[in-house]
């Protein structure tokens, strides 16, 4: 099961994955009647513009995380258009096929894509699509260097030996090939790059402590995580330019065959 997250802050911070997951969803052909399952619901921002797209459809909304379903759930008290599941996406099991796995934000923090689109695959009737975007090849790449440089401080160091971060930022010839070797067709990938600019350094501390560095803070001991993830937004706001953090999404696009 993935490390939990604090659903109360994320629900705070989570503006760029909202806005990039509606973009996404915006470019979708929906009929408005399929059944859908959201892989990595969060706290249901997207669904619930997800929900918007499908008047007479259902949701099945997963999440590893069970403060993130917990908030999700209550934020569609009382729809039964909704269902939810708190699950590990590469033990994904459903027990009614979907047409359609929607996924923004979340296929980045799991390492091994090949289980994950073989469950994808198996969660889908014939002829359903996978539609999905998360974090692709060069990723944060200077979040991640100023990142690299406060880990090799004396103060953070020790408890970074041996650390392993666990994130996938896949290219799209690496994901087409994998999707492929699911089982799926018509398989569209390409990257999107989204700067992402943030109003202070104190703002851009908060979402990387509860966001991005989320499984470093996890290493260190709890009067350590502010004080890290401050250290790399000072890093990271060196100089005049603007805060931004150079995100780079990775779009996905397939289909089950129907036969």
């Amino acid at each position: 099961m993935s490390l939990e997250w604090n659903a109360a802050l994320y629900e705070t911070l989570a503006d760029p994955m909202t806005r990039w997951g509606t973009e996404f969803l915006g470019g979708l052909d929906l009929l408005g009647d399929e059944y859908v399952l959201d892989a990595g619901c969060g706290t249901g921002r997207v669904t619930e513009r997800l929900l918007a797209r499908l008047p007479g459809g259902r949701v099945l909304a997963v999440d590893g995380s069970q403060a993130m379903v917990r908030a999700a759930r209550e934020r569609f008290v009382g729809d039964e258009r909704v269902d939810f599941s708190r699950q590990d996406l590469l033990e994904l099991d459903v027990d009614e096929p979907v047409d359609l796995v929607f996924s923004t934000a979340t296929f980045h923090w799991i390492g091994d894509h090949e289980t994950l689109f073989l469950r994808i695959f198996d969660a889908l009737k014939p002829g359903g699509r996978l539609a999905a975007q998360c974090g692709g090849e060069g990723n944060i790449s200077l979040v991640a260097a100023a990142t690299e440089r406060v880990m090799r401080k004396d103060r953070f160091a020790p408890h970074f030996e041996g650390w392993t971060d666990g994130k996938l930022y896949a290219s799209p010839e690496d994901t087409r090939r994998r999707l492929a070797a699911a089982g799926f067709v018509d398989v569209e990938t390409w990257l999107q790059p989204e700067p992402t600019l943030f109003q202070s350094a104190e703002h851009l501390a908060a979402y990387l402590e509860t966001i991005v560095l989320r499984s470093h803070v996890r290493v260190l001991p709890e009067a350590d995580r502010s004080d890290f993830a401050h250290a790399v937004a000072r890093e990271m706001s060196e100089g005049d330019g603007p805060l931004l953090a150079d995100y780079v999404r990775l779009n996905m696009l397939a289909r089950r065959p129907t036969s």
